[in-house]
Formats: C-alpha cells, sequence, structure tokens
C-alpha cells in the first residue's frame, strides 16, 4: 500500500487515496486498486501538518502488519522439554465478546468516572469486569475468580489489583446497583430499542446454607422447598425477554408487596411509559389490580380457579359460550365486575375497603395441561399414601406436593417435621375431587380490552399469548442458577451479597444481549460452551495457537466483526483486538 496523489487540471485541486498495487496477468503489468479515498489536499491541511507523510507513515504501519499476518514462523522445540512448575500458559480469548457488550453498555466509563469522584485507588473497573467475564464463563467464588484471572490477557498483570481490593470493590458496587441499572437500561434503548409496552415480573429466591437468620437472609417460602434462610429476588423484563432492573430483598416479606413499587421505579426513572404488566398468580392481588389501575397502567394475571368464588368456579364450568378449535383446546371471555379487598394505612393502623373492578376473565382449557395434571397428582397421591403410612418419615421439604392431599396433619414451622393434629392422618379427598373437576382448566384475568384504539389488537388468543411469554423470566432464573450459577454465595456482609447479585445481573444482560446479536439461535449454554472454547496456548516468541472452531463460534464472529478463523494469532495482534473491543 502507498499513497497516491492525483492532480485534476481543471479545478486545480490534488486528491490523495490510499492504493494496493498488483499484478494484472489477463493485461499482462502491474496495476493498482483504491483501497480508501483520503480527500482533497488542501481539506487534509487543516487537520494535518503533512498529509503526504502522514499517510505515507500510516501506509507503513499497515504493510507492516499485513506482513506479519503473512509472515511464516520457524519454531524450534526439543522433545525432552519439560512444563515448569504449577505451568498455566492456556489463555481464553472468547471473553472479548463480553468486553464488547460490557463497553456497549458503558460500564467502563461509568467506574472511572466514579472511582475519580470517590477517589478510590483501586481498579474498580478492572475488577467489575474480571466478576462478570468469570461469572458468564468460569462461576464460582470470588477467591476463585481472582485466582482464574491470569487465564485472560486482561489481567495477566499481578499488580492490577489485590485479592483483598475484590471484597473492597463489593462494598463500593453495593452503593451504585440504581445507577448502573438505570446506565444499562438506557444505553440499551439507545442501541437495541427496548421494547417496553409488557413486562414481564416475577420473584425467585436463593437459598443460604447457614443456620442463623441476620437482616437480609431469612426464612421464608423456599422456591426449592428448603428449609435454610432464603434471599429473594424480584425481576423485570421487556418484551423480548431483555432485563430492566431488579430487586433484592429479606427472604420472609411477602413477594406481593414488591410488584407495585418496581412499576411505579420503571415508569418513573426508566421511562417506560404505558405498560402492560404481566406475572403469575401471586401477584393477583386487590392491592396491586387497585393500583395498578389507579396509575392508569395495565395488568395480565392468572387466576387461580379454585381459589375463585363460586360464581367464577360456575362460569369455568358451563359449557356456555365456550368456543372449540378442534378436539382438544376451547376458550371464552366475559366481562365482569368484580369485589376485591384492598389495604391502606389510616391513623397509622392498616385498614381494608371493598372496591368494584370491571375485569375482563379470559378462560381456556387444555387436554394436553389436563393429562399432565392428572400424571402430576397420580406421583402426589403415591407420596401422599407413603406420609400417612409414617409421618414421622417425612419433612416440609421431602413432602413438598403431597401435603395439601392429607388432613389432619401440620407442619411444624421452627423444625419443618410433620406432625397429626385432630384425628388420623387422612386422605382430602374433597380436595381431590374439586382438582380432577378442573383439570386442564386455566384463567387470565386482565384489564386490557380488545376495543377503540386496540381494536383488533388484543382478542383472547392474543392475551394468552401475552401471558405465556412469562416463560422468559422463568428461563432468566433458571440461567441465573444454573449457567451463571448465582449459589452458592460465599459471603456473609449484606452489602457484598447485594453486590454479589449486582454482578450476575450484569452477566444476565450481557448473555442475553450475545444471544440477541447471534439470532437467538443458541442457548445460554452452547455460547458459553464456545466462547470458553476459543482459547489458545503459547508456542514461544509471542505467538499463540487456536485449536477450535465451531459453528457457534463462526456466528459469535460474524455478530461481533471478530475473526475467530485464525490458527495462530501474535500477543500483539490479540492485544489490540481486546482494545479495540473495549471502545465503542
Amino acid at each position: 500500500m502507498f499513497v497516491k496523489q492525483t492532480h485534476n487540471k481543471k479545478t486545480g485541486r490534488t486528491n490523495l487515496s490510499i492504493v494496493q498495487g498488483y499484478h494484472d496477468k489477463e493485461r499482462g503489468h502491474s496495476r493498482t486498486k483504491t483501497i480508501e479515498n483520503l480527500g482533497y489536499l488542501d481539506e487534509l491541511q487543516k487537520i494535518y501538518e503533512d498529509p503526504k507523510a502522514h499517510f505515507d507513515r500510516v501506509c507503513q504501519e499497515r504493510n507492516r502488519q499485513a506482513k506479519m499476518e503473512a509472515a511464516e514462523y520457524t519454531i524450534v522445540a526439543r522433545k525432552d522439554s519439560v512444563l515448569p512448575e504449577n505451568s498455566a500458559n492456556r489463555r481464553n480469548y472468547g471473553y472479548i465478546v463480553i468486553l464488547r457488550i460490557l463497553a456497549e453498555l458503558g460500564l467502563d466509563r461509568f467506574f472511572v468516572n466514579r472511582r475519580q469522584r470517590t477517589k478510590i485507588e483501586f481498579n474498580t473497573q478492572a475488577i467489575m469486569r474480571l466478576l462478570v467475564v468469570s461469572r458468564i464463563l468460569s462461576p464460582g467464588s470470588k477467591q476463585k475468580a481472582y485466582n482464574e484471572k491470569k487465564r485472560y490477557f486482561d489481567f495477566e498483570r499481578g499488580d492490577m489489583f489485590k485479592q483483598e481490593d475484590v471484597y473492597r470493590a463489593l462494598s463500593h458496587f453495593a452503593t451504585l446497583d440504581g445507577d448502573i441499572q438505570r446506565l444499562i437500561h438506557d444505553r440499551i434503548s439507545k442501541r437495541y430499542g427496548r421494547k417496553t409496552g409488557i413486562i414481564y415480573y416475577d420473584v425467585t429466591n436463593y437459598y443460604f446454607e447457614i443456620e442463623k437468620e441476620d437482616e437480609l437472609r431469612k426464612k421464608g417460602v423456599s422456591k426449592e422447598h428448603r428449609p435454610d434462610p432464603i434471599v429473594q429476588m424480584g425481576m423485570a423484563l421487556d418484551e423480548e425477554g431483555l432485563p430492566i432492573s431488579y430487586e433484592v430483598f429479606e427472604g420472609n416479606e411477602s413477594e406481593k408487596l414488591h410488584l407495585r413499587p418496581m412499576v411505579s421505579e420503571l415508569v418513573r426513572n426508566y421511562d417506560v411509559g404505558k405498560v402492560i404488566t404481566v406475572a403469575d398468580a401471586a401477584q393477583n392481588t386487590g392491592n396491586n389490580i387497585y393500583y395498578i389501575e389507579k396509575a392508569g397502567q395495565k395488568y395480565v394475571f392468572s387466576q387461580s380457579i379454585r381459589g375463585g368464588g363460586k360464581a367464577f368456579k360456575k362460569y369455568v364450568l358451563d359449557e356456555k359460550g365456550y368456543e372449540w378449535f378442534g378436539e382438544e383446546y376451547k376458550r371464552k371471555s366475559q366481562a365482569e365486575m368484580r369485589d376485591i379487598q384492598v389495604s391502606f394505612m389510616k391513623d397509622g393502623k392498616e385498614r381494608k375497603k371493598t372496591v368494584s373492578v370491571e375485569q375482563r376473565q379470559i378462560v381456556f382449557y387444555s387436554k394436553k395441561y389436563a393429562e399432565r395434571s392428572r400424571y402430576k397428582r397420580e406421583i402426589a397421591l403415591k407420596k401422599a399414601k407413603s406420609i400417612i403410612s409414617n409421618p414421622g418419615a417425612y419433612t416440609r421439604a421431602t413432602a413438598y406436593g403431597a401435603l395439601k392431599y392429607i388432613k389432619n396433619l401440620v407442619v411444624d414451622k421452627e423444625t419443618g417435621e410433620l406432625k397429626a393434629v385432630e384425628g388420623v392422618p387422612c386422605f382430602d379427598l374433597d380436595r381431590v375431587r374439586e382438582e380432577e373437576e378442573f383439570d386442564g382448566y386455566y384463567a387470565i384475568v386482565t384489564n386490557v380490552y380488545d376495543e377503540g384504539e386496540n381494536k383488533g389488537k388484543f382478542g383472547d388468543d392474543a392475551i394468552i399469548d401475552i401471558y405465556h411469554g412469562l416463560w422468559r423470566i422463568e428461563d432468566s432464573f433458571r440461567v441465573t442458577k444454573s449457567d451463571l450459577e448465582t449459589r452458592p454465595v460465599y459471603l456473609s456482609r449484606e452489602d457484598r451479597i447485594r453486590a454479589h447479585f449486582l454482578t450476575c445481573f450484569i452477566s444476565l444482560v450481557v448473555l442475553r444481549l450475545i444471544e440477541k446479536k447471534t439470532g437467538n439461535v443458541y442457548s445460554p449454554a452452547k455460547l458459553v460452551e464456545a466462547m470458553n472454547n476459543i482459547s489458545c496456548s503459547s508456542e514461544g516468541s509471542n505467538l499463540f495457537l487456536f485449536d477450535y472452531r465451531d459453528e457457534v463460534a463462526d456466528a459469535l464472529g460474524r455478530a461481533f466483526g471478530i475473526d475467530f478463523t485464525k490458527e495462530r494469532l501474535t500477543r500483539a495482534e490479540i492485544k489490540k483486538n481486546i482494545g479495540d473491543a473495549k471502545k465503542v
């Protein structure tokens, strides 16, 4: 490559361009092709003191890089060479994808700015980068992340930060969780475009294998039916399943209290406007319905049929109004006034009032759901029979799913043991008969109507499809617990526990964006496997050998503009690529 000057006699102006010489076999002589048009010399002189000299140097560097890439290396090796003790020469390179997403989210810049404001001495942006990379590619304790840091080119220098700095940084991160969540939301909205017309919300919890409770970790209703203290997390996702925000709260609090504050926070500080909040039956409370409507917002909740009133149950079982689709699925809907109980504070005391609200009720039946319900109940009834025969052999955790079919048996809140009360334990036949009667029936309630400007947008099937989108948040919780291994948590201080969940949230966002950029074709587990396998080993002389390539690695390369097909790269090339990945 070299700089070519072309003078135009008519205009009197000189144009500069970078050209590449090549031999034209057909014409039998050398020619040039334009690589980059630089512009007119008089314009470039306003920017550079000597444009020709400047771009000559650019061409020299590009020629040097091209020569290095095409160069052949001679590697001399001894057959009897022995690895030094504690060798770990293999380096991961796939994490460059994670760096690209972190750069897009503006997190490095954010931590640099906050570090300057608070005059923190240690490198907080590098620590957060390590914690997120490790959480995605090699989840475990903070000590494990620190011990494995040299696996990544970014952290080869051992003096970047100390192990104690990692724990000190967690306390700092805990003070920034709200700002970080809003920053991430803003960056995703601008770069990818948020779809927040529908917001999915759910709560899960994480157990801690400790004996004593503290201010955060308390015993509550465990999703995994364990007796250990728990911490709860409520999370909101957008229509595409991308996380928007999260909240961590005490294990003994009712999850029903946290939906409305989160929706209010999203409307107030996340600029989401009017939204339809979608949640399961746990959030279908009088307070949630009343205050969501009062705020001018919409909701779609599932409704327990067995927990409904007599009139509602009669409506569900009445064949009138159902529309059948084939022989296995039917549905119907109605708009009804419903009385709900609303709690409020007055004179320092909690009061209740009855409020009537209009509600759209959608009921549907699926033969497939009915068969699945019967199958699950048969398993639970077998367990119930065993429990009735020998209650002392079971606890609340091991009896889960079967206790609801047994009468005259309670759970000791302190020990979790089962105790007989008021007679001999026996089957609750009324419960069994009622469940059989409603097998396959599901109900959804909403204040969204298919009328006015929404006509044609929110028919019964559309509302059912919206509700079924809850699988996205269930899947996100599964990813945090399995792929990201959010638990167990090897921390005891509350601020550091909260910071741990922040790093897990950021990791989930990064993983979901990688999924999105690769077309939502590959599972998180597949993407993580590929990024882990995109690794290299030193061949000496600052040259690294790569030995992995598959369709997922190629898809990552195409999506992020990173060439993962090269068999060898120099350290300088790797460092340059990593540096470029951190720029937006």
